[in-house]
């Protein structure tokens, strides 16, 4: 049964709409605000990338729904009724407020940065430094977060990571940092009792501190193949950051990356107990999603990270120039 031209609806029935609390299409209250404020249904079909006769259609079913003419359609042109004016000014109020409250989520998302990152890294290399980024970019707060296993970026609750590894992890992009480089560390009153240290087989009076596999990979880079160390391990500590913590303290010599612990080196609160320096073929990386690349925030973190990078490069080419097998890396 067709339904009863709009002049015809009894005004029950267009109350019973408004009472039943039933919001009318969004696709058709979208139509209309467009066509209503650009006062053609061609204008409004262009901004919505649709078709004339698509914006008239679903104006044409608001008006259905809610038992009220909006427009008065003419052979060239469209006008608003008055009740049409009423809702068209509601509307339009209501979709610039949306579209403020859109323009507002992005700015504040922009103005927020949450990064994940290994606890040795964030904590000695990347906290101390942050004060400068803060300085460089005051509109954008911080928020890091330190985690031994890696976060899921896609998630959506971190935007960027530091990570060690190859940098190959599908879906985000890698951008290389620094080699991931170790050496022999310790405080200058254990120098003397580490000298014997490159030697596997002889005995050290000193414990050593830090990762097995590190050690023995520090070993085999300079062609000692036996697995056996040259000293018994002190404290088991689950970063590396402690473990320089502790040789700082002169518990035992580390196992630590030169770059990442160069403060501690310059201040003369650690010394090379020797000159060899290895690495396992991995780096760090600032990894983010492929689609957060054109982020303002993103490019600004990045872009100062590289500078901080550089910088502590170039401070430790000594070291990097020891490197066996950096090329690889």
């Amino acid at each position: 049964m067709s339904r009863p031209p709009l002049k015809n609806r009894r005004a029950g029935q267009a109350r019973l709409g408004v009472e039943d609390c039933r919001l009318p299409s969004l696709t058709a209250i979208r139509a209309f605000e467009a066509a209503a404020r650009l006062g053609s249904f061609a204008k409004a079909a262009s901004e919505l990338d649709t078709t004339s006769a698509s914006v008239s259609y679903h104006v044409r079913r608001l008006e259905q729904q809610i038992g009220v003419q909006l427009f008065l359609r003419h052979a060239q042109k469209v006008e608003l009724t008055v009740p049409g004016q009423l809702v068209a000014t509601e509307a339009t109020q209501a979709f610039a407020a949306l579209r403020a409250s859109f323009i507002k989520a992005v700015d504040t998302d922009e103005s927020h940065l949450t990064l994940t990152t290994l606890p040795t890294f964030g904590t000695t290399w990347l906290t101390p430094r942050l004060g400068k980024f803060r300085a460089r970019h005051p509109e954008i707060t911080f928020e890091l977060d330190l985690s031994v296993p890696a976060q899921d970026l896609t998630e959506g609750r971190f935007d960027a990571a530091i990570r060690n590894g190859h940098g190959r992890w599908p879906g985000l992009r890698a951008i290389k940092l620094f080699p991931s480089i170790f050496m022999p560390l310790c405080a200058p009153a254990l120098k003397d009792a580490a000298q014997n240290i490159a030697n596997p087989r002889a005995r050290l009076d000193v414990p050593l501190l830090g990762r097995p596999d590190w050690w023995a990979t520090w070993y085999r880079a300079q062609g000692c193949h036996d697995d056996t160390l040259p000293g018994e391990f002190g404290t088991s500590l689950p970063t590396e950051y402690l473990d320089i913590a502790a040789a700082v303290a002169g518990q035992g010599i580390a196992i630590g990356s030169p770059i990442l612990f160069r403060a501690e080196i310059n201040a003369g609160r650690l010394v090379p107990a020797h000159d060899f320096v290895a690495t396992d073929g991995r780096a760090f990386w600032m990894v983010f999603p492929s689609a957060k690349e054109r982020r303002p925030k993103i490019a600004r973190f990045r872009e100062w990270l590289c500078e901080e990078v550089d910088e502590d490069m170039h401070a430790a080419r000594d070291y990097l120039r020891r490197v066996s097998g950096l090329a690889s890396v």
